[in-house]
């Protein structure tokens, strides 16, 4: 579905600055629909003359969004963003366009068995009516009138002139985050001097979790033990401000205060008091698991790192050649794991930006296995953005792998005198990796076949992309002269093939 800001781009000729304002609107309109008990809709008329034809501009309506109250039943069971309507069909709708005035009218609507209450408000923006916001209900639909009902009403009257007048919504807001209240958490309406006139149910409920037990109305929050800051803050700004008031370590209550203005004076305010306290326990637990898991990576690497270290002991009492060659690839192949769990050991989350794993990988070829006098340079092109942490591990023992064989087997000394270049190429597109290793050496022996090898690197290698990370790999001589024609490996991935071996989802690649 189009957002309000595509809808209004393509069928109107607002400009930025007021599509803005719309889009603020509907961000937080939730409230307005909450405390009228009814529909919202936000409607402008068609003034692009090429998306729909000279015909119909001027003429019509677009729905730019729609909003259902959390506190009554919705009027409309389908949606009605991007609709385009006659202006026929809303003809108060255009009365307050036109005049800029607030109008009230019953009218018949499609789908809607009994005759819809409409009040259309006119959205003010920098002096000018730059759309029509209206409230749907029927006699049917709503909820009987009460204390509750009647301060609800009248905060949604006292809201909608601000909308009318350009106060609302506000052009700058603090703090707001998904953990933003909604009018049936709890709700306070503050006098002009910050003292309580009406508490809901839920938000007594609220200030019962944060000690205060006595009867609300008449103090201010400072009487009831909650720090006024926000309060203060939203006065003297004219803007909302959100804080976290917490009580001990178990009970945290977020604190939304809305300003209410009329002809540019303070006259009270709304607080939305909502009770996280679970939420933020629920984030503690995930902090403190996130810790663990960051430990365990850490005492996964040391491990790894103290058997490398063993291995390398018992390869100084060997004699073989052979041996000692099998014990030195081994250490390195524990070490190219180990780098993933370093990564891990640091980060969040278990994914690994592989960037960080090719730059260590690279540093310990070069340290490790590259003559100096015969020096083979490693350049890293591209990104292969974040892995999961099982394709990551899989990806570092291959590449280390194949940047041995280019090191050990590119550039033979009777070949070829100097060193070379070896060039990693990564791309990463959300659906699929692309990794290339070439190289200006000797190149392939003839009637080389990676399927038929008998090296173990070269094993291991294809065995983990095929089977491991389910994908393909070539590798064929390239285009340089005879001698030092080079090598061409590519290896192609489909990432959203990729697995977790212990649980079986698919893990979230980002490229």
């Amino acid at each position: 579905m189009a957002t309000t800001t595509e809808i209004a781009r393509y069928h109107t000729t607002l400009p930025d600055a007021a599509v803005n304002h719309l889009g603020r609107l509907v961000a937080t309109w939730g409230l307005l629909a909450d405390l009228c008990f009814a529909d919202l809709l936000l409607m402008v008329p068609v003034t692009r003359s090429d998306a729909l034809g000279d015909a119909v501009t001027g003429r019509s309506l677009v729905v730019l969004g729609q909003v259902r109250p959390l506190t009554s039943q919705t009027l409309y069971r389908t949606d009605l963003v991007g609709s385009v309507l006659p202006a026929s069909v809303r003809p108060a709708v255009f009365r307050s366009w036109e005049s800029g005035e607030i109008i009230d009218s019953d009218q018949h609507i499609d789908g809607v068995t009994d005759p819809v209450q409409s009040l259309c408000l006119p959205v003010r923006f920098d002096g000018s009516t730059i759309a029509v916001l209206t409230r749907d209900t029927t006699a049917n639909v709503g909820r009987q009138p009460g204390e509750l009902e009647r301060a609800y009403l009248e905060v949604f009257n006292r809201l909608a002139r601000m909308v009318a007048s350009g106060l609302f919504p506000f052009s700058h807001v603090e703090g707001l985050s998904d953990e933003a209240p909604r009018v049936g958490d709890g709700l306070l309406v503050l006098d002009g001097a910050g003292r309580v006139e009406f508490a809901s149910p839920n938000a007594v409920s609220a200030l019962h979790r944060l000690g205060f037990h006595a009867n609300a109305e008449g103090a201010t929050l400072g009487a009831l033990g909650i720090n006024e800051a926000a309060v203060t803050a939203g006065f003297s700004r004219r803007r909302p401000v959100v804080e976290e008031v917490e009580r001990g370590a178990e009970t945290t209550v977020v604190v939304h205060c809305l300003p209410l203005v009329d002809a540019d004076e303070v006259t009270g305010g709304l607080v939305l008091l909502r009770d996280i306290s679970e939420l933020r326990r629920r984030d503690r637990l995930l902090m403190t698991k996130d810790a663990t898991i960051r430990e365990i990576h850490h005492r996964v690497k040391n491990n790894l790192q103290t058997i490398s270290s063993l291995l390398r002991l018992q390869g100084r009492r060997l004699t073989s050649p052979e041996a000692k060659t099998g014990i030195d690839d081994s250490v390195r192949r524990i070490r190219s794991i180990a780098v993933v769990h370093e990564t891990l050991a640091h980060g969040v989350g278990d994914d690994v930006p592989f960037a960080d794993v090719v730059d260590s990988l690279v540093r310990m070829v070069s340290e490790g296995l590259v003559d100096p006098e015969r020096p083979v340079r490693v350049e890293v092109a591209g990104t292969a953005g974040v892995l999961p942490g099982p394709v990551a591990t899989s990806l570092a023992v291959v590449l280390s792998e194949l940047l041995q064989n280019v090191v050990e087997h590119g550039y033979p000394p009777e070949v070829i005198a100097g060193g070379g270049q070896v060039r990693v190429g990564l791309r990463n597109d959300g659906e699929r990796l692309l990794v290339s290793v070439v190289d200006d050496g000797v190149g392939l022996p003839t009637g080389f076949a990676i399927d038929d090898t008998t090296s173990l690197g070269l094993s291991i290698v294809r065995t983990l992309v095929t089977s491991e990370l389910h994908g393909t790999i070539t590798m064929e001589n390239g285009s340089g002269p005879a001698g030092r024609q080079g090598t061409v490996v590519v290896i192609d991935l489909p990432l959203a093939d990729q697995t977790d071996p212990i649980t079986g989802s698919v893990p979230v690649v980002r490229s």
